[in-house]
C-alpha cells in the first residue's frame, strides 16, 4: 500500500462562527480589518473598534454580502472604561490595535511611551475584563492578542513597543491559566512585520535612527532577521487568528503562534 493510496485524516472542520459575536480592535486597517473581514466571513457578528470612523465605514461596506456582519464601533481605546464596557458580552476578542514610534530611548517622550502602554497593554487588559464574565457564563470564549515577533525579541529604539507586548504575552498566558476551567482560551499570534501602514509610517523613522536612506530599510533593517525576505500579508495573520478560533484549536491555549519567517530561529 503505497501512502496516496492509504486512508485520508479527518478533514479540519470549517470555521463555523454563526451566532458568535467577535469584538477586534484596530479594525479600520492592516491585520485588523482582515481579521474583522475573515470573522464575519464565518458568520460573526463583529464589533468593529477603531478611532477611524471613515476607516469602519469602509470596512462595514466592504463586509456587504458576508455570511456574518460588521458594525462599526468608534472608540479611542485610551478611553479605558469604555473599551472594558465595549467587550461586554463578546464570544471572540481580537486585541490587535497598536502604535509605533521609533526613538532611542534618552529621545523617546515618556508620553508617547504611556500611551503606547495604555493602548497595548492596559486596554488589552480592560477588554478582557469586559469580557470574561460572558464567556465564563456560556463556557466558551476566545481571546486572541495579536502580539508580534518583538514580543518575544527586542529590536532597539523601539521600548514603548517591545514593554507593550512583552507586557502582552504575560497577561495572555495569565488569562490562558483562568480561563482553561470555563472553556476559554487565550493565545497570542506574532507576525514579524506585517504589510501594513503601521510598518510602512516608520520606515522614515527607521532611516533617521539607523542612518540609513529610506529604500535600504526594509531590507538592511526590517528583514534582516528574517529568513523569508518578504513582509507578510494582513489576510496571513488573519488565518492564525481564525484557526485559533475554530474548534480543532480547542486544547491550544496560553501559547505563541509564531509568523516570523524564521526570525527567532536565529
Amino acid at each position: 500500500m503505497t501512502l496516496s493510496s492509504a486512508h485520508p485524516g479527518p478533514h479540519a472542520p470549517a470555521l463555523d462562527l454563526g451566532g458568535r459575536t467577535a469584538l477586534v480592535t484596530g479594525a479600520a486597517g492592516g491585520i485588523g480589518r482582515a481579521c474583522a473581514l475573515r470573522l464575519a466571513a464565518a458568520g460573526a457578528k463583529v464589533r468593529a473598534v477603531d478611532r477611524d470612523a471613515a476607516g469602519l465605514d469602509a470596512l462595514a461596506e466592504r463586509a456587504t454580502g458576508l455570511a456574518g456582519t460588521v458594525e462599526p464601533h468608534v472608540l479611542d481605546l485610551t478611553d479605558l472604561d469604555a473599551a472594558e464596557h465595549a467587550a461586554a458580552g463578546t464570544d471572540v476578542l481580537v486585541n490587535n490595535a497598536g502604535i509605533q514610534l521609533v526613538r532611542p530611548i534618552e529621545e523617546f517622550p515618556p508620553e508617547v511611551f504611556h500611551t503606547v502602554l495604555t493602548v497595548m497593554l492596559e486596554a488589552p487588559f480592560r477588554l478582557i475584563r469586559g469580557a470574561l464574565p460572558h464567556m465564563y457564563g456560556q463556557g466558551w470564549g476566545r481571546i486572541v492578542n495579536v502580539s508580534s515577533v518583538h514580543g518575544l525579541r527586542a529590536s532597539a529604539y523601539k521600548a514603548a513597543y517591545v514593554a507593550a507586548k512583552h507586557g502582552l504575552e504575560g497577561l495572555s498566558k495569565t488569562a490562558a491559566l483562568e480561563g482553561a476551567p470555563h472553556g476559554v482560551t487565550s493565545n497570542c499570534v506574532n507576525p514579524a512585520y506585517v504589510r501594513t501602514p503601521l510598518v510602512e509610517r516608520q520606515i522614515t523613522d527607521q532611516a533617521r535612527a539607523h542612518g540609513i536612506p529610506e529604500e535600504r530599510v526594509v531590507s538592511e533593517v526590517l528583514l534582516q532577521d528574517s529568513a523569508l525576505k518578504r513582509l507578510i500579508e494582513p489576510e496571513e495573520v488573519a488565518e492564525a487568528v481564525a484557526y485559533l478560533c475554530g474548534p480543532h484549536a480547542s486544547f491550544v491555549t496560553g501559547t505563541s503562534l509564531v509568523l516570523d519567517g524564521g526570525w527567532t530561529a536565529h
